[in-house]
């Protein structure tokens, strides 16, 4: 009896747990503010640049955010994604000014969330 109380409570600390760290693991708009406050700034710029040479870049990136996991391609997706290079460019940029600070899929995120403003 006494373990299946114990793995009740543990079942119930990790759910609220969960949702304490999903909740505050949300990517916002001021979630960079005090660790890398350039970010968005950084990848505008980046995009910006880009689209005077490659006009698709922006829905490039939209795609590459929704399909950022190529694991075992389907072979409608062989060779359709592109602009992985663009976004090394802005993570070098980050990790220079913000080391070890925004992850790739911030990156992705918010480069498809610049993407829609700058080519709208």
């Amino acid at each position: 009896m006494h373990l299946s109380k114990a793995i009740v409570a543990a079942f119930f600390s990790v759910v609220l747990l969960r949702g304490t760290l999903a909740y505050y693991g949300q990517l916002t708009p001021t979630f960079y503010d005090k660790t890398c406050p350039n970010v968005s700034s950084i990848i505008r710029h980046v995009i910006t640049e880009t689209l005077v040479s490659d006009p698709r870049i922006g829905a490039s990136l939209i795609r590459l955010h929704f399909h950022d996991c190529f694991v075992n391609e389907a072979a409608g997706n062989n060779n359709s994604a592109r602009g992985f290079e663009v976004v090394d460019r802005m993570k070098a940029l980050l990790e220079s000014a913000c080391p070890a600070t925004v992850s790739c899929a911030d990156i992705l995120a918010i480069a498809a969330e610049e993407s829609v403003v700058l080519v709208s």
